[in-house]
């Protein structure tokens, strides 16, 4: 029971990881591009890196894309312009730069209300978690099958790993908040 717990808010933590990382703050990292999706070759890929190109940084504010592909470098540009990320890709011979423009204080506080949101989206889907286990510890209780001490120590454990990933969460949100306001 815990150990399935334990599966769930690791996966949870982690996709919360991957979608902080979609927030721009100001400084190129390959998360901002490598999870958007191109159409290309008459179906839908990431670009991620291996499967349509890798995606590298030069500096703090450039995020340059290489093409496996040089035919697909007009889809991947588009389908970059498309996702709406406010970047801007340009096609430089056979790679793609993306220059960061630094973030203006009002985006910044739009990107932490976007962040805190997301924040909390994945305290919810944790205690979500939470709800399913203790279900399950309670119908294991009514059906007899684990007696009070268990079904009190097992919901202590759950309550404990519950609180260890609000922590969790809380830590990445003071990380990327620190990433925003800086200059």
């Amino acid at each position: 029971m815990t150990e399935e717990l334990n599966g769930k808010i690791e996966k949870i933590l982690q996709i919360l990881r991957e979608d902080l990382g979609t927030i721009r703050t100001g400084r190129a990292t390959p998360q901002l591009v490598e999870n958007i999706v191109i159409s290309a070759y008459g179906g839908t890929a990431r670009l991620k890196l291996l499967e349509l190109a890798t995606v590298g940084v030069t500096d703090a504010t450039t995020v340059v894309i290489t093409p496996f592909d040089v035919s697909i470098i007009g889809e991947i540009q588009k389908g970059i312009e498309v996702a709406s990320t406010g970047l801007t890709p340009v096609i430089d011979g056979q790679i793609i730069r993306i220059s960061i423009p630094p973030l203006s204080q009002e985006r910044r506080e739009e990107l932490i209300k976007l962040m805190k949101h997301k924040l909390e989206n994945g305290r919810i889907m944790v205690r979500q978690a939470r709800h399913e286990a203790m279900t399950v510890i309670k119908k294991q209780h009514d059906e007899k099958e684990i007696g009070d001490d268990e079904k009190e120590r097992l919901e202590k454990e759950i309550q404990k790993k519950v609180d260890s990933a609000v922590e969790k969460i809380e830590d990445m949100g003071k990380q990327k908040e620190e990433e925003l306001l800086q200059i």
